[in-house]
Formats: C-alpha cells, sequence, structure tokens
C-alpha cells in the first residue's frame, strides 16, 4: 500500500481505475466492515472490473462501527460535529502524515505554494470541540504559510477586521476559511471591498440562523464584501481528501479523488457523470475505506466537476455543507 500512496500524491499521472480496483481488493480482504458490506450486497469481489462495479460503504457506517482496514492504534481519531440529537461520525486516522499529506497537496494545486499565503481560520464552533478534520488542517496550513498575521479568530470580528484592512493594504494574497454563520456575521458587522482577499466557506449552520441556500450565502457574502465569487471546500469527517470550487458551487477534485453518481432508488447503479446522490473514491483513505456513499444528491459532469444540489431527505444535517445549493 505504500507504493500506492506514493503514486497518488506524486507529479505523474497514475491510472486511477487501476489503483482504486488494488485499493478496492485489498479493502476487502483486511476491512471487516467493508467485507461484511460487499457479501451482504453478494458482490464477489474477483468480478470488480470498474469503478462503476465497486461497492461503496454508507457514510452513516462511520457512526456505528469503526471503519478500519487492518489492526492498528490510530494516532487521531476525527470526530464529525453533528448535533446534539445525532450520532457522530468517527475516522480513525492510522498516520496523520497521510492526511496532511493529502490537503497541502491538494491546496498546492488549486492555490499554490501555502507561504505565500496569509491563512486565516474562521471556525468558531469547530475550534469550541475536539476532534475536528477541518481544524486540524487549518491549523497546519496556518503553521505552513508562516505568515505573522496567520491564525485563528474566534468572535472578535473588530480585530479581525482591522488585521485584513492592513493586508489589503499590503497587497497580501489572504484566505479567510470561515464556517458560514460566522462569514456572514462577520461580512454583516464589518462590510469591505476586498481585492487580495480569498473567501471560502466550508458550510455550517448549526441551528445559529436559518438554513440558507448556497446562492443566497454567496451573494450576501459578494455583495458585502465586494467580491465577484466565494470558495468552498467539500470536505468531510470520513474522508482525508478534499474538492474545492472557486466560485458558482462548481467542485473539482484532487487527482487521488473522484465523485461518482449513483441513483436513488437503485443504489448499485453508478455512473460517471448525471444526477443522482454521490459516492466518492478517496485513494487517501488507504487505512479506512476510500468507497464512501454520502448522503449528498448532487450533479458529475462530463468533466469529472460537480455541483451539490442537497441532501437526501432521512440524512443527518451535516456541518461541512450546506442543506441546498
Amino acid at each position: 500500500m505504500k507504493e500506492i500512496v506514493n503514486n497518488i500524491f506524486s507529479q505523474n499521472t497514475f491510472d486511477f481505475q487501476e489503483l482504486a480496483i488494488r485499493v478496492f481488493q485489498n479493502q476487502y480482504l483486511y476491512n471487516c466492515v467493508y467485507q461484511a458490506w460487499t457479501d451482504a450486497l453478494s458482490i464477489d469481489p474477483l468480478t470488480v472490473k470498474t469503478i462503476n462495479e465497486i461497492p461503496f460503504l454508507p457514510v452513516s457506517f462511520f457512526k456505528d462501527h469503526p471503519v478500519t482496514t487492518g489492526d492498528f492504534i490510530p494516532q487521531i481519531v476525527f470526530a464529525s460535529s453533528g448535533t446534539t440529537q445525532t450520532a457522530t461520525s468517527s475516522h480513525y486516522v492510522k498516520d496523520l502524515a497521510l492526511y496532511e499529506k493529502s490537503f497541502t497537496r491538494g491546496f498546492q494545486l488549486f492555490y499554490g505554494d501555502v507561504s505565500e499565503w496569509c491563512i486565516i481560520g474562521l471556525l468558531p464552533s469547530y475550534l469550541e470541540r475536539h476532534g475536528s478534520s477541518l481544524v486540524t488542517m487549518v491549523d497546519k496550513l496556518i503553521k505552513l504559510s508562516n505568515h505573522a498575521q496567520s491564525g485563528f479568530y474566534l468572535y472578535d470580528f473588530n480585530k479581525l477586521a482591522a488585521v485584513i484592512e492592513q493586508l489589503e493594504t499590503l497587497g497580501q494574497k489572504t484566505m479567510i476559511i470561515g464556517v458560514t454563520f460566522a462569514l456572514l456575521d462577520f461580512a454583516a458587522a464589518h462590510p469591505m471591498k476586498l481585492k487580495h482577499t480569498v473567501i471560502m466557506e466550508t458550510g455550517g449552520m448549526k441551528g445559529r440562523k436559518r438554513e440558507m441556500i448556497r446562492r443566497e450565502v454567496h451573494e450576501i457574502l459578494k455583495t458585502q464584501l465586494g467580491i465577484t465569487e466565494v470558495h468552498s471546500e467539500y470536505g468531510m469527517t470520513e474522508l482525508l481528501s478534499q474538492a474545492y470550487s472557486k466560485g458558482e458551487g462548481t467542485y473539482k477534485t484532487v487527482p487521488w479523488m473522484k465523485v461518482l453518481v449513483r441513483e436513488e432508488d437503485d443504489p448499485l447503479k453508478v455512473s460517471g457523470s448525471g444526477r443522482g446522490i454521490l459516492n466518492i473514491i478517496d485513494l487517501a483513505n488507504i487505512d479506512s475505506c476510500s468507497f464512501i456513499a454520502t448522503d449528498d444528491a448532487g450533479v458529475v459532469y462530463e468533466d469529472n466537476t460537480f455541483e451539490v444540489v442537497g441532501r437526501m431527505d432521512a440524512s443527518d444535517v451535516r456541518g461541512c455543507s450546506l442543506l441546498v445549493v
């Protein structure tokens, strides 16, 4: 498996389907939860030849089972935000360095060298609990940026506004990675015109405000902050990789991640494009499960980009995406 990890993060292109099939075969053998699910579907792993034929594990399994490939003591356990009424997911991470490699390489592919940026985390609800993979990611990016003004900001919007104004004056490339309700609160309290600052929303109202469609959120932020686009991050506790949107809610994945679509009334019918419920292959999930059937409804396009257009009716409200786009 070390060879696969080296391949997916290398600068060279690789055969995604070939590696995915190898990961599937390994996880079937050494992940008892995934093996039981595959067997329950009466799928013979030896007959699986394409990524569309791979069985996808329902994301809800991370709430009730330790989804691990092999036996190990996790270096860290990421926990989803959830609500007081819902169970939370746990992702047992064997090697934190693998997660760091995934998100740092992903950031580099989309935004270049992190050392050129000032990274600001506006994630109050996530900082107030333990086990957030998002906080772990942003904290590492803050450290790697090595910028004096990089850091987390809670509810001191006056201080944050002063810092942003100073960075704008200097022409410093800045990224604010924020939970939706905090970004809306900040923009309402300190409207300004940003030229050198990227606003990246990670979703999440968590009962702080009425749920809003993503387009509505983005229009408010664009108007109040004087920007033309709002960037978004698509990630979840159960994944070690992220997809990014640089505007209009259209996401693009990193090379070691692929989004497929399944039919709601026939979840074993999976396609490479179309409208339905999103299935995600994340090859960085080498020590858990790389094949996740999410609860997000969406559209996958021929060019491998995708949109999230809602959520299955029976699924929980998740912290890292808005209810409807």
